[in-house]
């Protein structure tokens, strides 16, 4: 499964895309918003997201807000990723549309079971959709 990171901090972006690609992901990384949200609107988008919260330009919250709008029968799964943690931080990520959200800095065994949450309902809403084709015909 493919996943995309949007990170702007190097050091991190690199740091997250060895531990995904070590648990057998597929990744392509993005540096801000604006170009994570040109991937997920695309029609080969990855299915799963990590946002960083904090970007230049557009930050993880807006990609959230964007893509729950868009029309698809396949929307990604999105994780924020951030340093702020707070009640009302939280709130207002999933309120943006975000499925889950762990904060920085992260522990990798939360985050894999997070990303690995993600994974299988991905994977129950492509076989949705599949049942949900097969029943048009």
């Amino acid at each position: 499964m493919r996943v995309l990171i949007a990170e702007d901090d190097p050091t991190s972006r690199l740091l997250l895309t060895k531990v995904l690609e070590k648990w057998g992901y597929e990744v392509t990384a993005t540096t801000d918003g604006a170009e994570a949200w040109e991937l997920l609107r695309s029609d080969d988008s990855p299915r799963l997201a990590i946002l960083d919260w904090m970007m230049p330009g557009m930050d993880g919250v807006e990609v959230c807000r964007r893509v729950r709008v868009l029309d698809t029968r396949q929307p990604p799964y999105i994780i924020l990723l951030t340093a702020l943690g707070e009640q009302d931080h939280v709130v207002t990520g999933l309120e943006a549309g975000a499925d889950d959200f762990v904060g920085k800095p992260y522990d990798p065994a939360e985050l894999h079971a997070r990303v690995e949450v993600g994974r299988r309902l991905v994977e129950l809403n492509e076989e949705l959709v599949e049942a949900q084709v097969a029943l048009e015909i």
